[in-house]
Formats: C-alpha cells, sequence, structure tokens
C-alpha cells in the first residue's frame, strides 16, 4: 500500500517549519516612539500532508476582540493535529491598537484603509505591507474576522465580492445566518486580497470590546467547516443552515437628535413602515419614531443611547421573501453552533442576536 505524500516544510519569514509542527513566526514590521520593535505574530500550524494554506486573520481594528477569541480557541482545537496543509493564523494584526483598546493605528489612521501597503510609509502602512506580501501571497484562502462598532452589533454576516462562485460556495458552507455580496472599498484588506486573485471571506458579527456567543460560536464553526471543505480537515461540512444572500443593504438615520430606544432585535424582518425604535426629546416635548422606509432585514444596529440628527441606527439587508426571512433567522438562532463544555473553556454569557446576558 502507497503511502500519502509528505509535506515540505514551510517557510515563513526566516523560520523553517518542518511538517507536523506548529511555530509562532515574528515578522519585523517597524519601532514604535519607545524604540521597541512592532512585529506581526503568525501561529503556522503545517499539516504533515500536503495542501492548501489557508490565513485567519482577526483585529486589524484593535477593537474587535471577537475576532481574536475566535482565533485563541481555533488554536486550541484538538482535531488540527490531523491537519493537512498549513494553517496560518494572526490574533491580533493591529497591536498597537489591541493594547490600547482602539480601532486605530497610534497615528489614529485605520489600517483598514492603507492595504496593500508601503515599505516606505507610515507604521500602519508598513505593517499592511509584511502582511500582504510575507503572509497573504502564501495564502490561497483568506478568512478575515471583524466585528461592529462600539455598541454597535452586527448579526452574524459574510462579506463576499459578487461573481465569485468560490467564496460564495464557500461562505454558505461557513453557514453564517446572511451573505452579503458587494464589491470591497478601495484600500481595504479584502480589496487587497481580491487583487491578489485570493477567495476572501470577510465575518462579521457582534460589537467591539465585547464577547458575543453567537459571533464566537458561528465564527469558530464556520472557520472549520471551511477547513473541512478544503479537506484540510477530515469529514465532510454539511450545509445545516442555508443562509440568506443579499447584494444590498441600507441604513436608517436618526430623524432627529435626541434620547434613542431601539425596539427591534437583531435578525427581525420588517415591512415598510415598521417602527424600528423612537427619539425622544431629553425635555420631556415628545418622541419621534424611527420608521423602516423598506422591507429589509435588520443586520446590525447601534445601541448607544444618545443620536444625533442623521446618525446611523439601523442596517438593514434588502431582500425578497421578507416572512420567509425572517424564519430562516429564527431557525438559525435555534440552531445556534454548540460548543461542549469540555471544549469551552472561556463561556460568554451575553447573546446579541436575542438581546439576551
Amino acid at each position: 500500500m502507497a503511502k500519502s505524500p509528505r509535506a515540505e516544510p514551510f517557510q515563513l519569514g526566516d523560520v523553517s517549519v518542518a511538517p507536523g509542527t506548529r511555530e509562532r513566526v515574528q515578522l519585523d514590521v517597524g519601532t514604535y516612539l519607545t524604540s521597541e520593535s512592532l512585529r506581526l505574530a503568525v501561529h503556522v500550524l503545517h499539516g504533515r500532508r500536503p495542501g492548501p494554506v489557508t490565513l485567519v486573520t482577526a483585529a486589524i481594528h484593535g477593537d474587535e476582540t471577537n475576532g481574536t477569541e475566535i482565533v485563541r480557541r481555533l488554536l486550541r482545537e484538538r482535531r488540527l493535529k490531523r491537519l493537512a496543509g498549513t494553517l496560518l493564523a494572526i490574533p491580533i494584526v493591529n497591536r498597537p491598537g489591541f493594547v490600547t483598546r482602539s480601532r486605530y493605528m497610534p497615528d489614529r489612521r485605520d489600517l483598514n484603509r492603507l492595504f496593500p501597503g508601503s515599505p516606505t510609509g507610515s507604521l500602519g502602512s508598513r505593517l499592511a505591507k509584511v502582511l500582504i506580501d510575507e503572509v497573504v501571497k502564501r495564502a490561497d484562502v483568506v478568512i478575515d474576522l471583524h466585528t461592529g462598532a462600539v455598541n454597535r452589533p452586527n448579526l452574524p454576516q459574510l462579506r463576499i465580492s459578487p461573481g465569485r462562485s468560490a467564496e460564495l460556495e464557500l461562505a454558505r458552507v461557513f453557514a453564517p445566518p446572511v451573505i452579503l455580496a458587494g464589491e470591497p472599498r478601495e484600500g481595504t484588506f479584502r480589496h487587497a486580497c481580491r487583487a491578489l486573485g485570493k477567495t476572501c471571506l470577510l465575518y462579521e458579527a457582534g460589537e467591539a470590546l465585547r464577547l458575543d456567543t453567537p459571533a464566537i460560536r458561528f465564527g469558530v464553526q464556520g472557520v472549520l467547516s471551511v477547513l473541512r471543505q478544503l479537506q484540510m480537515l477530515r469529514g465532510k461540512s454539511p450545509i445545516r443552515r442555508l443562509p440568506l444572500v443579499c447584494s444590498r443593504s441600507f441604513w436608517e438615520r436618526a430623524p432627529a437628535g435626541g434620547i434613542f430606544t431601539p425596539l427591534v432585535s437583531l435578525g427581525r424582518a420588517v415591512e415598510a413602515g415598521t417602527q424600528l425604535g423612537f427619539v425622544a426629546d431629553p425635555h420631556g416635548t415628545g418622541d419621534t419614531p424611527v420608521l423602516a422606509s423598506r422591507p429589509g432585514l435588520l443586520i446590525g444596529r447601534t445601541n448607544d443611547a444618545a443620536a444625533d440628527e442623521g446618525d446611523g441606527l439601523f442596517h438593514l439587508a434588502s431582500l425578497e421573501g421578507i416572512d420567509q426571512a425572517e424564519s430562516r433567522i429564527a431557525r438559525t438562532a435555534e440552531n445556534l453552533p454548540s460548543a461542549h463544555d469540555d471544549e469551552d473553556d472561556h463561556p460568554v454569557p451575553y447573546d446579541s442576536l436575542n438581546d439576551t446576558i
């Protein structure tokens, strides 16, 4: 009986990772004002058998902690001992922002607007360049993990580029409640990955600086399902939930300034004219309702109690068959990916999908 082929060592930076081993590789980026070095830490899990290279990134925005928790749990997965191919995992891309609990780099720039980067640009631009040239170019598939902003939870969802069948196939295997197909913005990590011809999934779930049960569990199970679909892990990835695929989304904004109260939970489908919430005059003279201008599915909202006129309050996906959409989201919530007690070393009580804690 012929033996299975054995993988060759995987080279990243100046480190050679032997088949069947894992290493944490530090890639030099530059120095802070304190003369301390900024390095990009990449976990390389290199299987004994050859296969694809999948990259999972988190915390390009330094306050998006859910993604870091997803990668942390992924790195603890015992199933990865039987990995084929190579998994590259970066739990914290924007280390300066992560340390200061900030979305941005120290110079207040958004790292996710600096790709593909420059070796002679700002510190963020140099970090983007290292990530693209030394890591992304080695990968076949990229999964980038994000959350909403502070006090702005997102329903678990994937963003993909339209017309890319490979991305749509993997997105369906990931099986979030919703898939949004739209063109990536220039300067973003997803745009740079697409320019290199990489299959890229952008995962959005939960909110900044707060761990969230659905966001984490959909993320971990989704990444593992993609690895199985790529035959990097043994077993098949049956699609247990059929995600909704949408091509457009829109925001409902505050019609006036005041104290904001939301009335609709994430994952709810609404018709045109549905009251989503209201803004109250803090001087007690009256309330202004926030109404849905057209049918949609609520995929994001603000929980901030204060609103100025024009602030984005509710993010809705446009789609047909709105009644069916809500029932499918409800079934998705009922079938939240489970985490066995012996695997969940960090139980999270908060659930933005059901507005519970």
